[in-house]
């Protein structure tokens, strides 16, 4: 019985020491960037009716990716489609759905990411996706949105692990609550700052006088440069950072940057705000490199602009904010961008795979310090 209970008590002390040892989050080590306050959740599922699903794919030594499906609404988007736009930070990309969302200012399909040699299977999976939702019997032309970086460091990506059913299975899971961060979906595999990169998510809410909109931001970080927590230059001060010579990357990759809000924008504002994003991924250290694919795609809620496909009226109607309104949502999406990257780096783990590859995960003592 005293062994029993010996056994018990180690085993309870072990899982509560390693998950009081690996605060999954930034604002667990007490680091709060920004001055404007979080959603609830301090995700992107902060905006009501956004929901993210994720497969995670980690089988044997070599392959190491996923899936992150984003739904604007629990609705059939293609149905009532919402007001887009996307934003090319550095184009070294395979962005699919992108022509149309830039000429038409609106996205019809469930936002999926994934790594690059996969986009082909995802999008054929969401158009098998839209194509079978009740009320799109006669559809005949759906313009998946696709985003990817390059996980291939980790990850065996030329076997092309990602099938439809995963693609299917995250967005058939997506949901509104907590998104889980770090080695997860979409960013199982990826690499960002030389150390392990990932899922990140956050929010910012404004105040009720400025409208109490909401900005929630999703990112796969995959991306190099020279790290900044907050200000501080953890990349400088830990000595690897891009050209240090003590990485074994380029400092090429990619970021993929979903950035949702209920706030009435139209889809140019809406390209105003993603370009803002671009900002909080330089708050963190990253400089776009030559071989970086780096987009920002946003969309608005607001139900009172959505796009019906079959539109009872030839006039498209709704309340939409002024110019003038538009900087605390700037900030807003600045803010969470930045933090977002931030919490992918800080729930990432240590992973090896690929080649027998290893990706340290970002020192939690280095941002302590």
């Amino acid at each position: 019985m005293h062994f029993k209970f010996l056994t018990i008590f180690i085993l309870v002390m072990f899982i509560f020491e390693e998950g009081s040892a690996q605060p999954t989050r930034l604002r667990h080590l007490g680091i709060t960037p920004g001055v404007l306050s979080t959603g609830p959740l301090n995700a992107i599922t902060d905006v009501a009716g956004v929901r993210v699903g994720q497969v995670t794919l980690i089988r044997g030594d070599s392959i190491r990716t996923g899936v992150t499906a984003i739904l604007p609404h629990g609705g059939n988007v293609f149905q009532e489609k919402v007001p887009a736009a996307i934003y090319i930070g550095n184009g070294f990309g395979k962005l699919m759905g992108i022509s149309q969302v830039q000429e038409l200012g609106n996205i019809e399909t469930p936002i999926v990411l994934t790594n690059t040699l996969s986009v082909p299977t995802a999008a054929s999976a969401v158009i098998d996706y839209t194509l079978a939702l009740p009320g799109n019997e006669e559809v005949r032309s759906v313009n998946p949105v696709v985003g990817e970086t390059n996980d291939g460091y980790l990850n065996d990506i030329r076997g092309r692990h990602v099938k439809a059913a995963d693609v299917l299975e995250a967005i058939q899971k997506a949901g509104s609550g907590p998104v889980k961060e770090g080695n997860v979906g979409a960013g199982t595999g990826t690499v960002c700052f030389g150390w392990k990169g990932g899922i990140g998510t956050a929010s910012r809410r404004l105040p009720e006088h400025l409208g109490g909109y909401t900005v929630g931001v999703l990112v796969q970080s995959n991306f190099g440069g020279v790290l900044s927590v907050d200000g501080k230059p953890v990349g400088k001060n830990s000595g690897k950072f891009y050209l240090s010579g003590k990485l074994n990357d380029s400092g090429d990759g990619s970021c993929m940057i979903v950035v949702a809000t209920n706030a009435p924008l139209d889809a140019r504002n809406l390209e105003r705000l993603a370009k803002r994003a671009m900002l909080g991924l330089a708050r963190t250290g990253g400089i776009a490199t030559n071989g970086s694919g780096d987009y920002v795609i946003a969309f608005s809620t607001a139900e009172g602009l959505r796009v019906p496909y079959n539109p009872e009226t030839p006039f498209a109607e709704g309340k939409v904010l002024h110019n003038d309104s538009m900087s605390p949502l700037f900030l807003a999406c600045v803010e969470a961008t930045e933090e977002a990257i931030l919490n992918s780096l800080v729930a990432a783990q240590t992973m090896s795979g690929y080649k027998g590859r290893k990706v340290e995960a970002l020192p939690h003592e280095l941002l302590k310090d």
